[in-house]
């Protein structure tokens, strides 16, 4: 099922730590929610929370249980359907857009499911240690990891739809902003090698390793502020045509866009941010985030000509992002850990190419059209699961993720 000969399993016992450890993070993700709010959703792209502790439950068993178990025995048959995502090749699926409309089974149900199921894959693991069934357990806790993310941004878009403006958390968890002023650095030009190589996991996008040609170019050394953002809605940037690509346009007309996603005034005017902390005083030094391609592309070509010292400015490809990360991962403090950044590459194979076979060759190749691919990590990424070769991927309108920018511009 791998497809990946130099793969080098992790030891039972270790993985059968990080199992548990991810596991349990799942949970306590939901300490400060209630049965309610683990049963809403807010829109067709977000998923309720208990469907995501559902969902990853479901892995487990169809992927994992089920091909390896000893007389094994569904839970419940049913879940098969409720809670299987985008898995032609196992059968039948629920709506997306009514998954917030199963009130059945109770969160207390599915609490007790995963329960049962984490039981299992541990005696599992203790009597077989085969490379292919240690490879699906760690596929199991990074897909555990990705809906762990996305629990996050799916109560955050929740909770902004209530004019309660609730807290998740009072904690700062995005320790986002940025002191260090912007400067362009040279990036990495002539070929560089981009893609995974080596023996440790990894999603199969993410490679084979090839050749990539950059061109000479320079990249921002620290993200896109909402200062910035700001001087560009204060100069009309969502109301003049010019910045904006023909779909993007079309986009922000339809939905009626003027900011990023969370932004608000007070009754005084005072731009406030939305986020899992509350609704507070925007910070003008953090990341911009929750913007979509569009916007991204549209701030760039407003910077290029209205922004001092930001002649030139784009978006990097994916692969001079790549390349520069490689060579300023330690001294750059906001690769990771703060927002997703848009790339200018279009979401599809690198040379070379192939799936993973079975059931999990489903997990991202049929998507490698009408997507853009976005690098780095965010705030709510838990940590360890990102790297340099990873490829984030969304459509170009979409923006409830954490998602921001980074500028590049050609010569240096």
């Amino acid at each position: 099922m791998q497809n990946n000969l130099s793969y080098q399993a992790p030891s039972a016992d270790g993985l059968l730590e990080q199992f548990h450890s991810s596991r349990k993070y799942s949970v306590d993700l939901i300490a400060n929610l209630s049965a309610e709010d683990c049963q809403a959703q807010s829109m067709e792209d977000v998923s309720p929370t208990k469907w995501h502790l559902a969902h990853v439950t479901w892995f487990y068993e169809v992927m994992v249980l089920r091909a390896f178990e000893k007389n094994f025995s569904f839970w419940n048959p049913e879940f098969a359907v409720l809670f299987n995502s985008y898995y032609n090749g196992v059968g039948d699926k629920h709506p997306r857009s009514k998954r917030g409309l199963l009130t059945r089974p109770s969160l207390q149900q599915v609490l007790e499911w995963r329960k049962n199921i984490e039981d299992r894959v541990q005696s599992l693991l203790k009597e077989n240690s085969s490379e292919e069934l240690l490879w699906l357990i760690q596929l199991g806790i990074n897909h555990e990891q990705q809906h762990q993310e996305l629990l996050l941004t799916d109560i955050h878009h929740l909770f902004s739809n209530n004019s309660l403006w609730p807290i998740y958390t009072p904690q700062n968890n995005e320790h986002s902003s940025l002191e260090k002023p912007f400067k362009w650095i040279e990036g990495i030009s002539g070929l560089v090698q981009t893609g995974y190589k080596g023996n440790g996991f990894h999603f199969d996008n993410e490679g084979p390793q090839h050749s990539a040609l950059n061109q000479i170019h320079s990249i921002g050394n620290r993200l896109v502020n909402n200062f910035q953002w700001l001087q560009f809605i204060e100069d009309d940037g969502y109301d003049n045509f010019l910045w904006w690509l023909d779909a993007g346009w079309a986009w922000l007309k339809a939905e009626k866009i003027s900011a990023p996603l969370y932004w608000n005034k007070d009754n005084e005017g005072q731009m406030l941010r939305f986020s899992l902390n509350g609704n507070n005083p925007l910070d003008l030094q953090a990341p911009v985030s929750n913007i979509s391609y569009f916007e991204a592309d549209a701030f760039t070509r407003w910077a290029n000509q209205n922004l001092a010292g930001f002649a030139g400015a784009r978006l990097p490809t994916e692969f001079e992002w790549e390349a520069f990360a490689q060579f300023h991962f330690e001294a750059d403090n906001d690769l990771f850990g703060k927002v997703w950044q848009w790339t200018s590459s279009n979401y599809t194979p690198y040379p070379g190419y192939k799936p993973w076979g079975g059931i999990a060759g489903e997990y991202n190749g049929k998507f490698m059209v009408n997507q853009m691919v976005l690098k780095g990590s965010s705030a709510y990424t838990p940590k360890g699961h990102s790297r340099i070769t990873y490829r984030n991927f969304f459509p170009t309108h979409a923006r409830w993720q954490m998602t921001g920018l980074r500028l590049a511009k050609d010569g240096i």
